[in-house]
C-alpha cells in the first residue's frame, strides 16, 4: 500500500477541521482528472444523502450516507463538492458532481480547479 503524500492529508484534514467547502483541488486518479473544491466529509454525506432523497428510486439509499463519519486517524479520502471529470475539453457533468476519492489514490494533484471551454 502506497504512503499518502502528507501535504494533501493535511489539506483534507483543514478541510474537515475548517468545514470550509472552498478548497479548490485538482487531482489525478486512476488515469482519471477531477477537478472541483473540496468538501468536509459530513458536508459531502448529507448532500448526498439529499440528492438520494430526492429520488424516487433511490431514495432507501439515502441512511448509508446519514451515518456519521469515523473520525479514526488521518482523513483518507477527499470529497469533492461541485466537480468535474475533465475529458478532452469537456468537464462530465456539466453540473458537477460528488465524487469520493481515496487520498492514497491519488497519483498528481494542484492546488486550484481547471476550468474547461467548450469552444
Amino acid at each position: 500500500m502506497p504512503k499518502p503524500d502528507e501535504l494533501i492529508v493535511d489539506i483534507a484534514a483543514l478541510v474537515e477541521s475548517g468545514h470550509s467547502n472552498q478548497m479548490s483541488l485538482t487531482v489525478v486518479t486512476g488515469g482519471a482528472v477531477i477537478t472541483g473544491r473540496l468538501a468536509p466529509e459530513a458536508v459531502w454525506r448529507q448532500r448526498v444523502s439529499e440528492v438520494l432523497t430526492d429520488s424516487a428510486h433511490l431514495s432507501e439509499f439515502s441512511a448509508v450516507f446519514d451515518t456519521p463519519a469515523k473520525k479514526d486517524g488521518p482523513p483518507t479520502h477527499l470529497h469533492f463538492h461541485v466537480a468535474r471529470i475533465l475529458q478532452g475539453t469537456v468537464g462530465i457533468p456539466e453540473t458537477g458532481g460528488m465524487y469520493r476519492v481515496a487520498i492514497e489514490e491519488v497519483s498528481a494533484w494542484t492546488m486550484g480547479d481547471f476550468s474547461y471551454s467548450d469552444h
